[in-house]
């Protein structure tokens, strides 16, 4: 799992996360435990949801970048 080293860096952070099946999720990383990636991911309004995807269903985890513009669009 080349991803793992990477990830564990991440904790707490904005992730991407690449499936295995070819999908992609976005989130909060909580933790690494269990052989799981427990990821927080937004659904709609003010609702959340604490999911966990097996370690041998992901392909890689990544950071988000920085945004490319300072301060607020208006």
């Amino acid at each position: 799992m080349a991803w793992y080293s990477k990830a564990l860096g991440l904790v707490g952070q904005p992730v991407g996360v690449s499936l295995t099946n070819g999908q992609g999720v976005t989130g909060v990383l909580c933790s690494l435990t269990g052989g799981s990636v427990v990821l927080q991911e937004y659904l709609y309004q003010s609702q959340f949801a604490t999911k966990q995807y097996p370690f041998n269903t992901v392909r890689d985890i990544n950071g988000f970048p920085g945004c490319a513009v300072p301060g607020p669009l208006f």
